[in-house]
């Protein structure tokens, strides 16, 4: 037995106040690095370590102890996303959300505590990290918004450890990033006993950060076609007077016309610029049709259609010979348009001698989709989007992983967001935020082999239910009597 776990208790001696009071203290301390890392725009840095002061504490304290200052810290560390969740849903849903996701905490720490107290053996350091890629692994599958806010999208501008997310997907890499803190945990609260433990994590950690820097070292420069992105921040609604919404589609065709002139191939405009009746839809694709040939380019335009069936969400691409566009239908609807109708279909099409796959913003949140563009040999995905300001950084860099994992370069332009050019290796080549009217556009070369080999479309899920399979074998273990030695 490890006698530096055989006492968990902290703060002992005092009065009952000040010992609550030291403790509440150490909570709130704790919570503070939570606060930067749950956040829509986390510090990536800051997740290899931000979880230690939590899992310190809870192996340190009584089990009642460590399970209110876990769930305290929790909820000061999600606060952080109050903001943004107040811009989606009423207070009391906001609420009810932060409420489960403290409670997710509890359950992790609380588990990976009684693993290590019960058994005080060098393999309880996986539980953590196991334990959290099972979570996450279940809420990618099950839930409307899937895996949003994942930890381990905070690397997404790590592009060493990003590399493991072509390997393992992001079950692979939240694994990697959960591992530190664990290890770490272990080492300062149970001493050399676990310090094999500690230097094994240290080796895997070490093999990929190395292992992702050597990938990246290879990848080639940017070289390819040139690509424009626009983005104006001004939505074309019902209440919008016709002069000012014609402003705005004058203005799109401005840019698109300047870019070609720059040498651009293609150009890609945001998500649902407007929301039309067929006979205005009508109007804007003969527009944009007659623009694409004038202009000898590619052009990708989001649109809303609301038409007797409902309303779609939509992404016309349009060819420089003035053809019909081709036409996709976002998959996955964000919460303001959930009487949107939901496509099924998938679009890939040679652009610009590259295959191009189209996507719609929140589309590209979900693992199993942008598997299915690798799996069609899209080299490169067209995603027009619609962000919330707040999470900018964090909707482009879900796309960015999707395209590590399957292999492919990005190209998103999103309203109230950024746009964003990145290559399979998840190197953001280009990046402007959006604004408002005149708006942005940016103009950035392509790479010119964008495709990678990757395992993520197989290995990734694998390994996400792997870990959800250990993790209730953990959770039974947890709850069995140890012998005595």
């Amino acid at each position: 037995m490890n006698p530096a776990l055989s006492t968990p208790v902290l703060f002992a001696g005092g009065t009952a106040l000040r010992q609550r009071l030291l403790q509440t203290a150490a909570a709130l301390a704790a919570g503070l690095p939570l606060y930067w890392m749950l956040g829509p725009q986390p510090l990536g840095w800051l997740a290899w370590c931000a979880p230690l002061p939590v899992l310190w504490l809870a192996l340190r304290s009584s089990r009642r102890d460590a399970a209110w200052m876990t769930f305290l810290a929790a909820a000061l560390g999600l606060s952080s996303n109050v903001a943004y969740f107040r811009l989606l849903m009423p207070l009391p849903a906001v609420l009810a959300v932060l409420l489960v996701k403290a409670l997710l905490w509890l359950l992790v720490v609380l588990a990976t505590r009684r693993l290590v107290l019960r058994y005080r053996a060098s393999w309880t350091v996986l539980a953590y990290p196991l334990l959290w890629v099972a979570i996450d692994t279940l809420m990618a599958a099950l839930l409307p918004d899937g895996n949003w806010g994942s930890l381990a999208y905070s690397q997404a501008d790590n592009v060493a450890v990003l590399q493991t997310a072509a390997l393992a997907g992001v079950p692979g890499l939240l694994f990697v990033l959960c591992l530190a803190p664990s290890a770490l945990a272990l080492l300062l609260a149970g001493g050399r006993a676990y310090a094999p433990a500690a230097g094994t994590s240290v080796l895997l950690l070490a093999a990929a950060f190395a292992g992702g820097a050597w990938r990246v070292h290879g990848a080639p420069p940017p070289g390819g076609p040139l690509a424009g992105l626009v983005a104006i921040d001004d939505f074309i609604g019902p209440a919008t007077p016709p002069a000012r919404a014609q402003a705005i589609w004058d203005q799109y065709a401005r840019h698109v016309g300047q870019l070609a002139g720059q040498g651009a191939r293609l150009v890609l405009l945001p998500e649902k610029i407007a929301v039309l009746a067929p006979a205005q839809a009508d109007a804007v694709r003969q527009r944009f049709q007659a623009l694409a040939r004038g202009t000898g380019v590619w052009i990708t335009v989001g649109l809303g259609v609301q038409d007797g069936a409902g309303r779609r969400n939509l992404a016309w691409l349009f060819a420089p010979d003035g053809a019909a566009p081709i036409s996709y239908q976002k998959h996955h609807l964000a919460p303001p348009e959930r009487d949107f109708l939901a496509g099924s279909a998938y679009a890939v099409q040679p652009v610009a001698g590259q295959a191009m796959g189209l996507a719609i913003c929140k589309d590209m949140h979900f693992a199993p989709l942008g598997q299915a563009y690798g799996a069609a040999g899209a080299q490169t995905m067209l995603v027009p989007a619609w962000d919330f300001q707040l999470d900018a950084w964090m909707g482009a860099r879900m796309t960015v992983v999707r395209g590590v994992e399957n292999g492919y370069a990005v190209l998103r332009a999103a309203r109230e967001g950024m746009l964003t050019v990145s290559d399979a290796y998840g190197r953001v080549l280009a990046e402007r935020s959006s604004s408002a009217m005149p708006g942005s556009a940016l103009l950035a070369p392509l790479p010119a082999h964008p495709t990678v080999s990757t395992w993520a479309g197989w290995l990734g899920p694998l390994f996400g239910w792997l870990c959800v399979a250990l993790s209730a074998i953990l959770l039974c273990l947890g709850r069995r009597a140890v012998p005595a030695p």
